[in-house]
């Protein structure tokens, strides 16, 4: 019986070994999975990083009161549309899911609309500074911004400038 228990225990391990080896941490390095957000958008709906799979996705928090979240914009914009149906190396296309720490509704849209952020996904929960996704991803200044792939693991954080480009060129395939 002893024997019998042994190697039914053995073949457990063999098999869930692997998959938990497998498995990839959640976290805030380059190399790991990105927390998932799931958050409200101008319209009251929900929207889910993890509905952007298989895209390389910039997770950029910012606010329309933020002098240096406003004067980097265009650079994420042209970023947008230079890559945004491009190839890459785990990946399919380029898309930007903005994270804003404002608390009016009015000024966060009218920043959107004023700088051309021309992209379907922007969320916000109105908190500011006590905004939930900002805390989970340790957010403590902004322009703040993590890159992801296809996977959702993190390549690249707080590409600002002509950075977001070339590491966008970089990872073309």
């Amino acid at each position: 019986m002893k024997k019998i228990l042994m190697i039914a225990v053995l073949f457990t391990i063999a098999i869930v070994a692997p998959k938990l080896a497998d498995a990839q941490q959640i976290g805030l390095n380059i190399g790991n999975k990105a927390p998932e957000i799931a958050e409200k958008t101008a319209d009251g709906s929900e929207l889910k990083l993890s509905s952007l799979k298989g895209q390389y996705v910039l997770i950029d928090f910012w606010a329309s009161w933020c002098g240096p979240c406003r004067r980097e914009n265009p650079t994420v914009v042209n970023a947008y549309k230079n890559y945004q149906n491009k190839k890459f190396e785990n990946g399919k296309g380029f898309t930007v899911y903005s994270v804003s720490l404002d608390k009016s509704k009015d000024a966060w849209q009218k920043a959107i609309a004023d700088d051309y952020l021309v992209w379907d996904n922007h969320v916000s929960d109105l908190n500011g500074w006590s905004a939930k996704y900002a805390a989970i991803y340790g957010v403590r200044s902004i322009p703040s911004n993590f890159l992801i792939d296809g996977d959702g693991v993190i390549v690249a954080k707080n590409l600002r400038g002509p950075a977001l480009e070339a590491k966008l060129k970089e990872l073309i395939r």
